[in-house]
């Protein structure tokens, strides 16, 4: 027993290693979109967040100082769910990266999730406008940056064409979000999957080929 125990490897000393900051931060922001979903902003407790975690609360406080913090870095996790940038699609045609970053093949689950995060922040932002500013400023104005960047750097390696990349960005996530946007007074059902596809297709072949009649043999 002794020969086998000394062949054995030593046992690390000290407690185990704990979960790294940054899966500890993805767990709770995930745990949170959860409870936010559920219980509404104003609903939502940093305490309810920290027991569904199965952490303390002084952890959670640890990680993010209050329930606005906390939902900020929630809509910096949604407005991944809507544009999928920064991500490397340049190995890919243009136009297909593009279909890629909006979305086009998204899974039903997750489209259900982000629509209900959509809802929720229109439902409380009478209430709570400072959630309507903060989805405004790290949500659809971040996005904008962000494709902006994207748009700039496929500019500058010769793939397209374009004086002014904000402005490009501006245009295209309005005619994608706005088309598939239910609005009020509008028609209640939303478009399918086929439907949806089709018109992300369209707009994209809009703004890289505009409208105007193609020549013949093109």
């Amino acid at each position: 027993i002794r020969g086998a125990a000394a062949n054995m490897p030593s046992r690390p000393r000290g407690r185990p290693r704990a979960v790294s900051e940054e899966a500890r931060r993805d767990q709770i922001i995930e745990s949170a979109f959860d409870v936010f979903l559920e219980l509404g902003y104003a609903g939502t407790t940093t305490d309810i967040v920290a027991a569904r975690c199965g952490i303390s609360k002084r952890t959670l406080y640890e990680v993010f100082s209050s329930k606005t913090e906390l939902f900020q870095a929630v809509i910096v996790a949604h407005r991944r769910t809507m544009l999928d940038l920064p991500c490397d699609h340049d190995d890919r045609p243009f136009a297909d990266a593009l279909a890629s970053i909006f979305w086009i093949d998204i899974e039903p689950k997750l489209e259900r999730r982000r629509s209900a995060f959509i809802q929720l922040v229109m439902t409380e932002i009478r209430q709570f406008p400072e959630i309507g500013d903060m989805l405004r400023r790290d949500g659809v104005e971040e996005s904008r940056r962000l494709l902006a960047d994207w748009l700039a750097f496929e500019r500058d390696r010769g793939v397209i064409a374009s004086d002014d990349v904000r402005s490009d960005a501006g245009m295209l996530m309005d005619m994608i979000f706005g088309g598939l946007a239910v609005r009020p007074g509008g028609p209640r059902k939303k478009p399918d999957r086929n439907q949806r596809r089709n018109y992300i297709r369209r707009c994209i072949d809009v703004f890289l080929n505009g409208a105007s009649p193609r020549s013949r043999g093109r």
